[in-house]
């Protein structure tokens, strides 16, 4: 069995990993000079739009980041096999995006759609919906901010010398202001361009990497043997009824919850063509098997090979995998530094795009709107940057007080609990013409306070969050939906 320590990397490896993440400033000025107006649209949706391959690794790399790496891989080592439905989950997300996104581009295209409510409030007309729904996106996306801070934080922590709270809080500083500088001067396209390098070297390096894990521990077959003989044999064991309910309630709320990111609707309004939209979906569908599903097995095989990690030790998992590895061979060291380098700059710009998504419609969706309706797109862009440093060095310093107070996967339920509420409001109305703006309000807000009500109401039918096995915000959805469907119709009745 092997033993738990870790071998840190070298200087010579920190010196890759610090020109790799510097280079991204490069990128960002790049984005800078190729800025062709100072304008919402070029900053935020990089005024043309992206081709296939940077449509497809934008989508990749803002998908399957910092909670995906590090995150599922911990999961894994904490509930076992049962994991493996995270591969659902995230194919289901393409399902969901099929469900909207194309229709959702051809209006976008047409009305020149900035932030992901200016869809909203073009249906509706509804200041109320803009509102709630631009507050719902913003608070979720800040949630989702802050879990990718403490991944690079974690990321830090599992491969480097250095005292392991003072590594966390170099990592989480150090990596947000390279993020800062390069997203304020490049704006969507900066982002996206380091999304196809990070995209590429993530992809192969993954596969690289299983073939490693293979060679180094055996088949899986191997482990779940050990794992049998453990105290936590029941981490291989066949899921009942509660853990197959939980299985569908992740595939639903992640599949729905995931399509609408605000990053992820904005990815939508900035492809080229709706071809290359579907294109770029389609290949989507794939990318489980070479990411989750690997970041799974790591798992597995951290529970049979490095037993006796405990709380948030075990989001370090994958880092401390891939310092098993490291240390076999020339070759499976750089592969560990190349491939270490590019999951730090995907959370970083996996973050960028959630705090571009924040700034967008802080400055253009509240204060543009409500404040200053006569203001300039340049004045608007301007603020929207303002907004993204005041924003982060708050976050920053939350993910530094939170560092020994959180596993990132509970950062992940409450959000997709709120977001799913917009799924009435986004993808029925898309093709329900009847749809009416105030049972679709109201819906919105019931659906809201339903889960949190169930969340934190100290119910003794919640267990672990869930009500036998099942999100909360499942609940709110069937209650918003059935409000938004039933008084639409009765409106259209009347009238």
């Amino acid at each position: 069995m092997l033993m738990n320590s870790f071998q840190s990397f070298g200087l010579d490896a920190w010196i890759f990993i610090s020109l790799y993440l510097g280079s991204l400033i490069l990128v960002g000025f790049v984005g800078y000079k190729a800025r062709k107006e100072n304008t919402l649209k070029d900053f935020y949706l990089a005024g043309n739009g992206f081709g296939l391959v940077v449509i497809f690794l934008t989508l990749y790399a803002t998908q399957y980041s910092g909670n995906t790496l590090l995150g599922y891989s911990g999961k894994t080592y904490r509930v076992g096999y049962a994991w493996i439905m995270s591969v659902h989950f995230m194919t289901a997300i393409v399902a969901c995006f099929m469900i909207y996104a194309p229709r959702l581009y051809a209006r976008a295209k047409k009305y020149n759609y900035i932030t992901p409510t200016d869809y909203l409030q073009h249906r509706f007309n509804s200041n109320w919906l803009n509102i709630i729904a631009t507050i719902i996106m913003i608070v979720v996306l800040s949630n989702y901010l802050l879990a990718q801070l403490m991944a690079m934080g974690r990321a830090m922590q599992g491969l480097s010398s250095v005292e392991p709270a003072v590594a966390y809080q170099q990592g989480v500083v150090l990596l947000t202001l390279i993020m800062l500088i390069y997203g304020t001067l490049g704006g969507i396209r900066a982002v996206a361009w380091t999304d196809v390098i990070q995209g590429l070297v993530l992809m192969t390096g993954f596969m690289i990497l299983l073939f490693m894990l293979f060679k180094q521990f055996g088949p899986i077959s191997l482990a779940t043997e050990a794992i049998l003989k453990m105290p936590e044999s029941t981490k291989a064991s066949i899921p009942d009824a509660n853990h197959l309910r939980e299985w569908l309630s992740y595939i639903v709320i992640v599949g729905l919850g995931s399509a609408l990111y605000p990053q992820a609707i904005q990815r939508i309004y900035a492809a080229r063509t709706e071809k290359v939209l579907r294109q770029g979906l389609a290949f989507m569908a794939f990318a489980p098997l070479f990411t989750v599903l690997i970041a799974v097995v790591t798992g597995i095989y951290a529970i049979a090979y490095m037993p006796g990690l405990e709380g948030v030790q075990s989001d370090q998992v994958l880092t401390r995998m891939l310092a098993l590895v490291q240390g076999n061979s020339i070759f499976g060291y750089w592969l560990v530094v190349i491939l270490f380098a590019a999951i730090l700059a995907a959370m970083m710009s996996t973050a960028d795009s959630a705090l571009l998504s924040i700034s967008s419609m802080l400055s253009k969706d509240i204060y543009g709107r409500f404040f200053a309706p006569d203001a300039s797109e340049a004045s608007l862009t301007l603020l929207g940057k303002l907004f993204s440093w005041c924003l982060i060095i708050f976050l920053v310093w939350l993910a530094i007080y939170l560092s020994d107070k959180s596993s990132l996967l509970k950062l992940l339920d409450r959000k997709f609990d709120l977001l799913i509420q917009l799924v009435p409001a986004f993808m029925l109305s898309i093709h329900w013409k009847g749809m009416r703006a105030t049972p679709t309000v109201i819906g919105l807000t019931a659906g809201v306070l339903l889960s949190l009500w169930l969340a934190y109401g100290g119910f003794n039918f919640v267990q672990n969050g869930k009500v036998s096995g099942f999100h909360p915000g499942l609940f709110g959805l069937v209650f918003n939906f059935l409000i938004a469907v039933i008084g639409s119709l009765y409106l259209n009745k009347r009238k």
